[in-house]
């Protein structure tokens, strides 16, 4: 059975929508472990409802400490990801796990690539940011992992009408509801076809 391993930073709903594919038989792995990047958020209360070991390495973490990499490279050895899952993980990976991990890493960004991404772009800014452009439309995207922030190849988008009187807030509900379809959909096509191969 293949491995998944989740990276998050906030609510983790996206990381449930995950558990919730895998535990229906939908996605024909097992979640090994969930690295967040703070204490107490909400993804971790999930990992734990659900019985998923957890690890935490803060931010700080990254910059004042140069083991940084080694650290979660260690950590990914424990857990034997065939893929990684960036659910709402908010810092950048380092190229040494990207390189170890090549065409393993996948990431789920709330909107439609490449437009509104790269660094700086996340959360809430990106819907105000559609919204104040006059976008007819938005949505997310799946794509895989490479050096450079949310550039890498697309491997699935859902489309979301701009209505007239959407907030940025309004708009991300609408679009966080997407994400929870496509991002589970996206790993059972990758995880499924490559359990048949």
């Amino acid at each position: 059975m293949k491995n998944i391993v989740v990276f998050a930073s906030g609510s983790g709903t996206n990381f449930q929508s995950v558990i919730d594919a895998v535990e229906a038989g939908a996605i024909d792995a097992r979640i090994t472990g969930l690295l967040a990047s703070r204490d107490g958020i909400g993804a971790i209360r999930r990992a734990e409802h659900h019985d998923i070991p957890f690890r935490v390495l803060h931010p700080a973490f990254f910059t004042e400490h140069p083991e940084y990499e080694t650290t979660l490279l260690r950590i990914l050895d424990e857990w034997s990801p065939d893929l990684i899952v960036l659910a709402g993980y908010m810092i950048k990976i380092p190229d040494s796990v990207i390189h170890r991990y090549a065409h393993r890493i996948i990431n789920i960004h709330p909107s439609l690539l490449p437009k509104y991404g790269g660094k700086g772009y996340y959360g809430i800014r990106v819907h105000r940011a559609v919204i104040e452009n006059d976008e007819k439309e938005s949505g997310c995207t799946v794509h895989e992992v490479n050096e450079a922030y949310d550039q890498g190849p697309i491997l699935g988008q859902i489309r979301v009408e701009v209505r007239a009187d959407d907030t940025p807030e309004s708009l991300a509900q609408r679009v966080l509801a997407e994400e929870h379809k496509l991002l589970p959909g996206v790993i059972a096509d990758l995880i499924n076809s490559n359990s048949k191969s």
